[in-house]
């Protein structure tokens, strides 16, 4: 499924302000911390995502972890674009859907949802994902006037990048 979507972003779509973008990215990418989100699942991998502000190599990780091993797996980095093996719709769908209560993190599925969707590598998108990622923004606030169009220009932009390696195995089913 392709949308089309050729307007540029802007923070209205997203139900914010210039200031208050500004003013979240002063958090996000202070080099004095490393904000990071746990989405952990009731079963299989969790996600972790690090903004890390290293003056001179600001980025944001993306890391596996598994539950019974003591290290994470990086599956992707953003440094001005993604690189790594990322997930397909239904891994982002399953992570997001199935929190953790008993460990810390982010358990809302929308919010879950919405921190993982930069990893969307895979162009196979269902058709019911236009809704699905547009009532997570709803739920995160996003006005109601821009939400459909919000949602259309991120899968576009998602489902149109770069593609991994189609050899390579997914990193949620343990290759």
């Amino acid at each position: 499924m392709r949308w089309s979507s050729a307007a540029r972003p802007v923070p209205e779509w997203f139900g914010d302000d210039g200031v208050d973008t500004d003013a979240l990215s002063e958090v996000l990418f202070d080099p004095e911390r490393w904000p990071a989100f746990r989405v952990p699942a009731e079963d299989g991998p969790r996600a972790v995502v690090i903004y890390r502000n290293l003056v001179g190599d600001y980025g944001i990780d993306y890391l596996l972890t598994h539950p019974g091993r003591s290290h994470a797996q990086q599956i992707a980095n953003w440094e001005g674009d993604l690189s790594g093996t990322g997930l397909t719709w239904h891994e982002l769908v399953r992570l997001a859907d199935s929190p953790s209560p008993a460990a810390e993190g982010v358990e809302d599925t929308a919010a879950r949802l919405l921190l993982v969707l930069p990893l969307l590598t895979n162009s196979d998108v269902p058709e019911s994902a236009l809704a699905r990622l547009s009532a997570a923004l709803t739920s995160a606030a996003a006005p109601q006037d821009t939400v459909f169009s919000t949602a259309e220009h991120l899968l576009t932009h998602l489902t149109r990048r770069s593609r991994p390696d189609p050899t390579w195995g997914s990193p949620l089913s343990g290759s």
